[in-house]
């Protein structure tokens, strides 16, 4: 069994350069790979393409690489936790796709599945189709939509094995694992990292052969986007 096992995340995260299409993980702040992110940061790595279903917010997540003008374009689904974010593509400096969200999980999914296109009816009849191919099925129009073309993509998992099966835990299964195996490499980032043949094959996710790279992170913070607490 081939072992995907890196020590670091310095290591994960070789071949990354600039003005590369990159896929990260997670929904809002749930699941997102953070030591992969602060790792972005410190190496510099600028002019990305991020596709993810938000921008984190302003001091955490892919707001870091925000703060330092490290992303050229965010192609999301929501943005509304991220006040960067607004003044970024608001003055112009910051390119943004913003794309149903249903779509943009569609879209990775097919990239994942090694399929090209697909057609849905999100988006016909507003500015998301504008410039699309558009064909009516059954009565109703629908748009074309191209999966994704990225050239990594950034997973965080609960546990995972060093033959890269992963599994995820509550909400943070969301777009990491439609974004696993739909880039050329796929880095994953797990809480506990165990020898291959560890986990019992019923609870696993995402099989290795989607993953080329894993590493264990540490010190994960997991921050809640909004804490609210119920009136007694």
């Amino acid at each position: 069994m081939i072992n995907k096992k890196v020590n670091t995340v310095s290591e994960a995260l070789q071949g990354i350069e600039d003005s590369m299409t990159i896929m990260l993980g997670g929904f809002g702040l749930c699941g997102i790979p953070e030591n992969s992110i602060a790792e972005l940061v410190r190496k510099g790595t600028t002019n990305l393409t991020c596709i993810s279903n938000n921008a984190g917010v302003d001091d955490f997540g892919l707001g870091l690489l925000l703060q330092k003008r490290q992303i050229k374009k965010m192609i999301s689904s929501y943005v509304g936790e991220n006040a960067e974010f607004e003044r970024q593509m608001l003055s112009g400096e910051l390119e943004v796709e913003l794309t149903p969200q249903g779509t943009l999980a569609e879209k990775c999914r097919a990239a994942q599945a090694g399929i090209p296109a697909f057609f849905t009816p999100a988006g016909y009849g507003t500015e998301v189709a504008e410039g699309k191919e558009t064909r009516e099925f059954k009565g109703k129009m629908h748009v074309m939509e191209l999966a994704y073309n990225a050239e990594f993509s950034i997973v965080k998992a609960w546990k995972g094995d060093e033959a890269g099966n992963l599994i995820f835990k509550g909400t943070a299964r969301n777009f990491n694992a439609v974004m696993a195996g739909a880039a050329k490499i796929t880095i994953a980032e797990v809480e506990e990292l165990v020898p291959a043949g560890t986990l019992d094959p019923n609870e696993i996710h995402i099989p290795g052969i989607m993953v080329q790279r894993i590493f264990q992170g540490e010190k994960f913070e997991k921050r809640i986007e909004q804490r609210t607490v119920r009136q007694k």
